[in-house]
């Protein structure tokens, strides 16, 4: 089953980082977040992924055509201009890079992934969130329900510190940027059957609107609920916190060994 990701938005949230690389290639603990989601698929043998690219697409696609060299220690040898890759212990990924438009909206970028994508259940997400969700699980949630399209529902995280605070005015408790506890955002980690890609019109269409509301009109869309770990990378404190997470060893979404 292949694995869409949504790689090319601006960013323009992050312009801290997105002014010199996409979005998806921003480190986390060295590696760019788009390695990380790879991961979590991966870590539940999904390995086959499309990536839809758009803004500065080609340093995506120069990522993996020297991802050997990114993630392994190298011999150059200067007289006859041949390298040798030590190799350590590498994905098992086959991955289509796919320019998809610089300006395309997330359904348009999925309806330009037909063709890679063919005539099966597919899975999607964004290219800027993590989560400690269980891949199995999910598919399993999308097979039993027999609807044409899951997607992932998650508490939005908190963007300050939560307190408990007392009758007399007293804080009993604080609690450092908890998961949010009221209501449920749509988080991706969607499983697609194709027929949904007849709902997107073109290029102008955000998958989040008309597509995703006629699905629910009809009744053909479900919500796997996530009340675990999730952040989208949407700001440089995102990035920072993500950053800690991972270098203290906290890192939820690291769900691979």
């Amino acid at each position: 089953m292949k694995v869409a990701i949504l790689a090319g938005g601006l960013g323009s949230r992050l312009q801290e980082e997105t002014t010199v690389r996409p979005k998806p290639l921003v480190e986390i603990g060295g590696k760019p977040l788009l390695w990380h989601i790879l991961n979590i698929y991966s870590a539940f043998g999904f390995n086959e992924f499309t990536l839809a690219l758009g803004y500065k697409g080609e340093a995506i696609k120069e990522y993996f055509l020297d991802f050997y060299a990114h993630n392994n220690d190298l011999t150059v040898d200067l007289v006859d201009g041949k390298t040798h890759v030590h190799q350590g212990k590498q994905p098992n990924w086959k991955i289509d890079l796919v320019d998809t438009g610089q300006n395309t909206m997330t359904g348009g970028r999925l309806k330009r992934l037909q063709p890679w994508l063919g005539n099966e259940t597919f899975m999607a997400t964004y290219g800027d969130g993590l989560a400690d969700i269980c891949i199995a699980d999910l598919l399993a949630f999308h097979r039993s329900h027999g609807k044409i399209a899951t997607l992932t529902a998650v508490r939005p995280p908190a963007r300050f510190g939560g307190l408990e605070i007392g009758t007399d005015g007293l804080v009993t408790k604080f609690v450092e940027k908890p998961q949010g506890g009221e209501g449920w955002i749509n988080g991706g980690f969607f499983v697609l059957e194709p027929d949904v890609l007849d709902l997107i019109e073109g290029d102008e269409t955000a998958f989040e609107r008309k597509p995703m509301e006629e699905l629910a009109r009809q009744g053909q869309l479900m919500a796997f609920q996530h009340p675990g770990f999730f952040q989208p990378m949407d700001t440089i404190r995102d990035k920072n916190q993500l950053e800690e997470l991972w270098q203290t060893g906290k890192a939820p979404w690291k769900v691979w060994k």
